[in-house]
């Protein structure tokens, strides 16, 4: 099956220090992301969607900077498989905090996965007050 490479960017008024907790923990992921997100052992995570058990492992992490989460048993033989990356930017010009986000999934719909993506940082934004 085809994957499709989705990337947005948002701007949030957060220091990347109080933002990274909700893009790379189960507690803050949970806030916002999923309907639940457990951690496991191995730098893995369990996201609950609908109901639905969605095991992904934390492949990078650099602090306050980014972090990727590729999905278990979602590629062919081990590889491409779907991924999220979130990436936490901050302009050295405006000093504005910038949230990119790299969707990598079998959902080609570029309009649906805006308006997902639109929802769940409206989310986050009110969380951290942004």
């Amino acid at each position: 099956m085809e994957k499709f490479k989705f990337v947005t960017e948002y701007e949030l008024r957060a220091s990347p220090k109080v933002l990274f907790p909700y893009i790379s923990s189960a507690s803050g992921l949970s806030q916002w992301f999923a309907a639940k997100v457990n951690t496991l052992p191995e730098h893995k995570f369990d996201f609950i969607w609908d109901d639905e058990s969605h095991p992904a492992k934390q492949t990078s992490l650099r602090q306050n900077k980014s972090v990727r989460f590729e999905f278990l048993n979602t590629g062919e033989n081990g590889h491409d498989s779907n991924y999220v990356d979130f990436r936490v930017d901050v302009s050295e010009l405006t000093q504005a905090t910038y949230l990119r986000i790299t969707d990598y999934s079998t959902n080609t719909d570029e309009e649906d996965l805006q308006d997902m993506w639109d929802g769940m940082v409206h989310k986050l934004k009110e969380i951290v007050g942004s």
